[in-house]
């Protein structure tokens, strides 16, 4: 993607995230969110969602991005969000990085609460069964980076009971 130091490990279900996540994922809680970075289009203005979600909790960074139906990626201090994205062949419209979301700048500046890793459990039988979810609670409410079905959604609020 042309992302500077993006080197995603895809992982697959919750307990493989939690293997290989689950303690440096706990060292984030009392942490506050000091800024995001997501990619949007230049031309646009739209969110790319298939680039990772870029967090950073006073000065350690973790970068979420899911793939495929199934995959997750959580990557720790590798991506450079200030760099120019490049290898556009993938893509007529200009990504870049974007320091503005609606959805997340309420979270700035919040303490960080517990991250928790969530599987998605419908009642009823869907495509995205069994996917991995990476919640951040925070005491101002909820952020949860999901599979959007082979790339990110970003939910807030409060957590769905699947």
């Amino acid at each position: 993607m042309g992302i500077s130091g993006f080197k995603p490990s895809f992982l697959v279900g919750v307990e493989a995230v939690r293997q290989a996540h689950g303690s440096r994922s706990a060292t984030l809680a009392g942490r506050r969110l000091t800024e995001f970075a997501v990619v949007r289009f230049a031309e646009d203005g739209d969110w790319f969602a298939d680039c990772p979600v870029v967090l950073d909790f006073d000065v350690i960074q973790v970068e979420v991005c899911h793939w495929k139906l199934d995959e997750l990626s959580v990557g720790w201090d590798t991506i450079d969000t200030a760099s120019t994205i490049t290898g556009r062949e993938w893509s007529e419209l200009t990504p870049q990085w974007s320091h503005r979301d609606e959805r997340l700048e309420p979270f700035v500046g919040q303490k960080l609460c517990e991250v928790a890793l969530l599987e998605w459990r419908p009642a009823d039988s869907d495509l995205a069964a069994g996917t991995a979810v990476v919640e951040f609670v925070f005491a101002g409410g909820c952020l949860r980076i999901v599979n959007g079905l082979d790339e990110n959604r970003i939910e807030v609020g409060e957590t769905q009971p699947d």
